[in-house]
């Protein structure tokens, strides 16, 4: 079982690597410039959107991912929005689900009756590994321009708390 729990301030430097690592791949997020330490604190740590961000931690208490909870204001207000980054080296299988575990039950119990998530058309993984959490494609946000002008398909999806199932 992989232990998850709340992000600590002693998490915010490996996340933050977790997170860039991701971002220097490329690909993978919406995210083009890495984070500064303290940048990531404020967003992820400390962020007046945030309703909770947890850890997955690997068998040596290391974080191995996190994932964010957050209010948006382009969303109803019963819906939260989500954003989920593990480890590509060395990977925590099961990492992703044992996170949306506690943080749908977060906020189920906080009275959220849907979680939004927005995924680059790209990155596969995230498209697949929202799929397989149980959230349904909701809309498409076409030719949304990358940094060097690229344009990049985002796809919304969600997932009904009420239901436990999708939307």
């Amino acid at each position: 079982m992989i232990a998850v729990r709340p992000m600590m301030p002693e998490d915010v430097a490996t996340a933050c690597r977790i997170l860039n690592d991701i971002i220097e791949i490329g690909g993978s997020t919406a995210f083009e410039i890495p984070f500064s330490e303290a940048l990531f604190a404020q967003i992820y740590l400390d962020g007046a959107d945030k309703i909770c961000c947890h850890v997955a931690l690997d068998e040596q208490g290391e974080v191995a991912g996190f994932q964010w909870l957050g209010i948006h204001e382009d969303l109803p207000t019963d819906c939260a929005d989500i954003a989920t980054f593990t480890r590509r080296e060395p990977v925590l299988k099961g990492a992703g689900r044992a996170l949306f575990a506690e943080t749908s039950k977060h906020a189920a119990a906080l009275g959220f009756a849907q979680i939004n998530a927005t995924i680059r058309a790209d990155n596969r993984m995230g498209l697949s590994y929202y799929d397989k959490m149980g959230f349904r494609d909701y809309a498409v946000d076409y030719g949304r321009p990358l940094r060097d002008g690229t344009p990049v398909d985002r796809i919304t999806k969600r997932f009904d708390l009420r239901k436990g199932e999708t939307c």
